[in-house]
Formats: structure tokens, C-alpha cells, sequence
């Protein structure tokens, strides 16, 4: 089997992380993974954010916790020490499908490189929030990019969970 399939087969979200840090080469490698995604007619129209400053992860936890509705306390992020949030252009038609794209490819390079990941929701949502917008603003991005989801990144604390079975009736030929 290719390592390509392999990784395909084998990566699992993970929702239990190590305070570890990550090392800054390892995550480039994620994020140059994410940029190399397949986007509609190749516009390359998602841009990725890292935080990895402790403040500024603590208040995306926060916030993304307080959208979610839970309880306070409640980590969305599952302790982990930084996130890659996409967000992409609402300019381009296919916005969202890049975006997720680039959460795919994130999530599998992250895997390959032995870190753990898991898609957190609520980007979107985020984005239109004060937080988000002066996210935005400091970082001298526009009102035309909008949150498709965020990558906890880290290293894994304990085993990865294993494979619920597929589905069957899923694929269909004619």
C-alpha cells in the first residue's frame, strides 16, 4: 500500500493532545501542505492562520466554546497547543470546497509527520464575531474572507481511537 493510501487509512481525529509544543518546522510543513490543495479552477483561494501564542489561543478557545453554547470550561480545542484556522475567499465561487480541501490535506501531512489533529468547527461564525474581526484587521486582512474551520494540532495524548467501521450502501456504480 502507498504511504499516501496508508495515511489516508490511518489518520484519526484526536480530542486529547499534549501541552508539548510543536515544533515551527513541523507545522510549516502542514501548512505548506494545506496550500498545495487542488482549489476550483486553481484561484489557491484559502489562506491558513496560526495561533500558537498561548493568549491568543486561550480567548479562540473561549470564544469558539461560547458559539458552541457549552459549558463554561469546556475546551473545543482538546488541549491543544495551537491551531491552523482556513478561511478563504467569498470572492471565488468555490470558496468553500478549497478551504476544505486544505483542511484535508492539513489533516493528513499532520498525520504523516506523527501530530495529531482534529477538524473544530465554527470558524464562520467566529470570523463575524468581534474577536474574529479584529483578528482580521490586525493581521490586515479584508471582510472577504470567511472562517471554513480550524485544525487543533499537537501531539497526541494516549493512542489514536480506532477505525469505526464504514458504512455500507456508500458507493454506487451504474
Amino acid at each position: 500500500m502507498s504511504e499516501t493510501f496508508d495515511a489516508m487509512l490511518t489518520r484519526r481525529s484526536v480530542r486529547s493532545f499534549k501541552s508539548d509544543p510543536v515544533p515551527q518546522e513541523l507545522v510549516d510543513k502542514v501548512i505548506e501542505a494545506g496550500l498545495y490543495a487542488a482549489s476550483g479552477m486553481n484561484s489557491q483561494s484559502s489562506i491558513v492562520i496560526q495561533i500558537s501564542d498561548p493568549e491568543t489561543m486561550d480567548e479562540l478557545r473561549r470564544v469558539n466554546a461560547e458559539i458552541l453554547g457549552a459549558k463554561p470550561g469546556f475546551d473545543p480545542f482538546y488541549g491543544a497547543p495551537m491551531a491552523l484556522i482556513v478561511l478563504a475567499n467569498v470572492d471565488v465561487f468555490t470558496y468553500v470546497y478549497d478551504g476544505t480541501l486544505t483542511m484535508g490535506n492539513m489533516m493528513l501531512a499532520a498525520h504523516d509527520l506523527g501530530l495529531a489533529s482534529c477538524w473544530v468547527h465554527r470558524a464562520k461564525e467566529e470570523f463575524e464575531s468581534e474577536f474574529g474581526r479584529k483578528l482580521l484587521e490586525k493581521l490586515g486582512l479584508d471582510d472577504e474572507w470567511e472562517g471554513i474551520g480550524h485544525l487543533a494540532l499537537g501531539y497526541a495524548d494516549g493512542p489514536l481511537p480506532e477505525a469505526k467501521p464504514r458504512s455500507e450502501g456508500r458507493a454506487f456504480r451504474i
